[in-house]
């Protein structure tokens, strides 16, 4: 044991977890804290300008590395502008904690300044919320957190830290043991059925998505759907989980689900969703995988139980990490015991690469030769982001990502998510390039993020796809109520100028052939880049304008 702060127990505990980075906006709530994080030189902490903007960086970085997000904010107005982040995090099935500087425990109860109650608070958002109130138990009670975020379906965890119980010192054992999260193995009955079923599938399709995927649950999907010739699907968002350029790559089941997409899980007579949580995106806004579906068998895995009959009833659930079922049906099957129809796949794939080709657009600059160019640029290992919005059709629908690339986007449709997301992505791999895509409006939620990564020397390139206006707003409104804009305008700042106060290289693109040669001043600059790119509002969709959708 040794003596300590309530607010050195909780740093000392999550050091001995293998906690090493963090997020935060600073607070007089929890000074206790900041002033333990002088002691450790090798954890980092991130000061950030807004806590919204903090939560997303933890949950991109916990997406990206596999660990657990931290993020540290100050009681009432700090707390509710991280919300953003814990409910990204929750959609997105992302292990974090957020601590919460709180009103001291001699306090509470009346109304003292900035006093919320956090359990409520974050109920229905979070994982799980809770408080310490005795300093004797700050360890265990960070452990448990830290347990429940990465167990079964991955999420967020709320912790509120009273002010009283941070600066009490105490004796204090720190438990150093590291936490695991042991997962069973596949049953050998279900693989068997699983087994039998692909033999005589002629049409069988891989769905993969959700999170907590490991390195080794990503290998285990490609040596199995490679070696069997099995096509794959991804979630929504979750392209990176499978490499893009394969020929048994067949599409995304996410927000405006292709037609191609649809008709090949409608088609398939054989599903296996791994690690899917089943909603409105993979099912096409509920309208796939019904009761009624004939003689198509659905195969569920997720490492929760609780993520099975939400709305799809699976012929078979398993309680099982992705590698477990797609190792053993790798082990156990040879590819010529299956009888893939190759035709079907080869169509599913020819469909897919035609919906990759994006009509030119009515725009100075179109994004459709924008995304094929950022595509041939990249390098082979680059980290793309991208907040909510329509732009992010582009990278979403228009790119491909290989083996080595990654996608991190929100789950939750929030806004501003991209700028964080890179800023964390570039500060866990400063030699990779990293790619932001934002819209106009959508950078301008986080757009103060920018002094986090002059800050921290992690610095991305962001493309600004300036419209002019919140166009996924802009487009509902044409087509609910043509020609008449409310609110859906935007005066924008120079993004120039803007950028290049914060030390960032930064053009203004006016057209399209401009593009390329800015982009490649972008990948070169050390500073990181901003590209404001003037695309017009009339290209509101890739397949649509503003006229096509009044003329509805």
């Amino acid at each position: 044991m040794s003596q300590m702060s309530g607010g050195q127990a909780v740093v000392e505990t999550l050091i001995a977890l293998g906690a090493r980075q963090s997020f935060g906006v600073p607070g007089e709530s929890f000074l206790s804290v900041l002033d333990a994080f002088c002691d450790i030189s090798y954890f980092k902490f991130t000061s950030c300008r807004n806590e919204g903007g903090a939560a997303f960086m933890a949950e991109a970085w916990a997406k990206l590395t596999g660990e657990v997000g931290l993020c540290f904010v100050t009681r009432g107005p700090g707390a509710t502008n991280a919300s953003i982040g814990v409910h990204s995090a929750m959609q997105a099935s992302t292990p974090m904690i957020l601590f919460i500087g709180q009103v001291g425990l001699e306090h509470q109860g009346r109304e003292a300044f900035q006093e919320l109650d956090y359990r409520k608070v974050y109920g229905s958002i979070a994982k799980y919320a809770t408080e310490i109130t005795d300093v004797n138990r700050t360890a265990e009670v960070v452990r448990r957190a830290w347990s429940i975020a990465i167990s079964g379906r991955p999420g967020p965890v709320v912790i509120a830290l009273p002010e009283d119980i941070l600066t009490q010192t105490t004796e204090i054992k720190i438990p150093m043991r590291l936490i695991s999260t042991p997962m069973a193995g596949a049953m050998h009955f279900d693989v068997m059925r699983v087994s039998e079923k692909l033999k005589t599938a002629r049409r069988p399709i891989i769905v993969v998505g959700g999170g907590g995927w490991s390195a080794q649950d990503r290998a285990a999907l490609n040596q199995c759907a490679v070696r069997l010739n099995i096509p794959v699907v991804t979630a929504f968002r979750y392209h990176d989980l499978f490499d893009n350029t394969l020929p048994l790559f067949l599409g995304e089941a996410g927000v405006g689900m292709s037609e191609n997409t649809r008709q090949t899980l409608s088609q398939a007579d054989l599903v296996l969703a791994i690690n899917v949580r089943f909603g409105e995106m993979t099912t096409d806004a509920f309208t796939l995988f019904k009761d009624d579906r004939e003689e198509q068998w659905i195969v569920q895995t997720h490492r929760s139980g609780d993520e099975f009959h939400k709305y799809v009833s699976p012929d078979l659930t398993m309680i099982c990490n992705p590698s477990s079922l797609l190792n053993d049906l790798n082990d156990r099957l040879v590819p010529t015991e299956l009888s893939i129809d190759r035709s079907w796949v080869v169509a599913g794939r020819k469909g897919f690469e035609i919906s990759q080709q994006a009509k030119v657009q009515p725009s100075p600059v179109d994004m459709g030769v924008v995304s094929t160019l950022v595509q041939e640029l990249l390098p082979i290992d680059a980290i793309v982001t991208n907040g909510a919005g329509n732009f992010a059709i582009w990278p979403n629908k228009f790119m491909q990502f290989s083996a080595k690339q990654r996608l991190l986007a929100p789950q939750s449709g929030a806004m501003g998510y991209g700028l964080p997301a890179a800023i964390a992505a570039k500060l866990e791999c400063p030699e990779r390039c990293v790619v932001c895509f934002s819209g106009d409006g959508d950078f301008q939620m986080n757009c103060q993020e920018l002094g986090t990564a002059l800050q921290s020397n992690a610095r991305p390139i962001v493309l600004i796809v300036n419209n002019g206006t919140y166009g996924t707003i802009r487009m509902h409104q044409e087509k609910n109520y043509p020609s008449r804009i409310s609110g859906t305008d935007l005066i924008n700042p120079d993004f120039v100028m803007l950028a290049k106060s914060y030390g960032f290289y930064a053009e203004r693109v006016e057209k399209t052939e401009d593009f390329e040669a800015a982009f490649i001043h972008a990948l070169a600059s050390p500073s990181g880049a901003i590209l404001d790119l003037n695309v017009a509002a009339d290209a509101i969709t890739p397949s649509l304008t503003i006229n096509d959708l009044r003329d509805r």
